[in-house]
């Protein structure tokens, strides 16, 4: 199987990297479903493509991931694909991290792709077939100030990705993570907006202060990061398991 003709769903889809991967994947004749709490950043997104639906959930609710699965089943058909998109960032340094925060980011971030992962699976079981890519980051790969909720969340979303990639590594299934660095996205435009926030900086001066250590000086795009998702659901990436793949112009080596 490929991604013409798979179904595949994507959560956070409403905009940035979640987006960038419906158009690459609807180009690759992909039957896409788009997930997200707002219905209307998806429906802007889905409006412009081919064979792609929105169908809006929550992904840190266990019944609404329920419903929205089998919404988007009765449409599409079975999930063939699934990229674990949503996800949120806050920063607090570690003696002001709530646990209300401390909650918040474990949910979206590792519970969130651990509910919808589970839901997809016995269809993917069944068929012997199946591809899971989670939206890590290089926060799940090394350490960040000031977000240690965040990377807790990232750090376990890896450990998940490579636990599940074992436990059904003869079943057809490959389970990966991609972990992009600072990204174009609205997700980067509201870390900056905080970061003027809290210490003065400009927002040039807050972008260079984020892009440093990017060894390409340089942020990542969005479809830089839907090109590795397309080759990890592609055809000729079967033996590609249990990876976290950095999408990080160096940083992570």
């Amino acid at each position: 199987m490929q991604p013409e003709g798979a179904h595949a769903l994507i959560t956070g889809g409403g905009g940035g990297i979640g987006a960038a991967i419906a158009r690459r994947l609807a180009r690759s004749g992909a039957r896409v479903t788009l997930c997200g709490r707002r219905p209307e950043p998806l429906e802007a997104v889905a409006g412009g493509l081919k064979n792609v639906r929105a169908v809006p959930f929550d992904v840190t609710d266990e019944r609404s991931v329920e419903r929205g699965v089998a919404a988007a089943a009765e449409h599409f058909g079975p999930v063939d694909i699934l990229v674990n998109g949503a996800g949120a960032a806050e920063s607090a340094p570690f003696v002001k991290t709530t646990a209300g925060l401390w909650d918040r980011m474990l949910a979206v971030n590792l519970t969130g792709a651990f509910l919808v992962s589970r839901a997809v699976l016995p269809g993917m079981l069944e068929r012997r077939w199946g591809r899971i890519v989670t939206i890590a980051s290089t926060a799940g790969l090394r350490g960040y100030a000031y977000v240690a909720a965040y990377a807790a969340a990232k750090h376990g979303v890896i450990g998940m990705t490579r636990a599940l990639a074992l436990e059904v590594a003869r079943r057809g299934i490959t389970v990966n993570a991609v972990c992009p660095g600072y990204t174009e996205t609205e997700l980067l435009e509201r870390s900056i907006g905080n970061i003027v926030e809290k210490t003065g900086m400009s927002p040039d001066e807050a972008r260079q202060q984020l892009v440093k250590n990017n060894p390409q000086g340089r942020f990542v795009l969005p479809e830089e990061v839907a090109e590795t998702v397309a080759w990890l659901v592609g055809p000729n990436s079967g033996a590609v398991t249990g990876q976290a793949i950095a999408v990080a112009g160096g940083e992570v080596t």
